[in-house]
């Protein structure tokens, strides 16, 4: 079964800005926010609450979930296009952020990610492999946003 090309992308951070990076397991050195596709029938703050207890541990009921109403497009890197219908290279992105009171311990999904760290939203920005990723983190300095 192909994976459909909607996804999500949640930004874990705290109150004082800290935010949560994974290492991919498939690309070491490419660090990351949450994120994966969504399941047929599935709700988008649905597929948000389940990556993140899948790739985290955490249950998103005991936070701040927050649909940030901000979507990306972007082109599926080919490595990874063997996942998706043979004419699908685009994919639609939706942003959420969690909102956590202080760095917690989380439990990584270790086929998906080596390791975690807690990062100043200014090093995370710069750490993340992707964009969107980036420019999403960086909303979080901004006044008037929607997390």
């Amino acid at each position: 079964m192909y994976k459909t090309p909607v996804s999500v992308l949640v930004v874990i951070h705290t109150t004082d800005l800290q935010v949560l990076l994974l290492e991919r397991a498939d690309h070491p050195g490419y660090w990351q926010s949450v994120t994966g596709s969504q399941d047929p029938g599935e709700a988008l703050a649905q597929t948000a609450a389940r990556e993140v207890s899948e790739e985290t541990g955490l249950n998103t009921n005991n936070y701040q979930l927050t649909d940030w109403h901000l979507q990306n497009e972007y082109e599926i890197f080919k490595e990874w296009r063997w996942r998706y219908a043979p004419s699908v290279t685009h994919n639609t992105e939706h942003v959420f952020g969690l909102c956590l009171p202080s760095p917690t311990p989380i439990q990584i999904a270790t086929r998906e990610h080596l390791r975690y760290i807690w990062s100043p939203w200014q090093e995370a920005a710069e750490k993340v492999f992707s964009s969107s990723n980036a420019q999403a983190i960086k909303k979080l300095k901004l006044p008037n946003t929607n997390h």
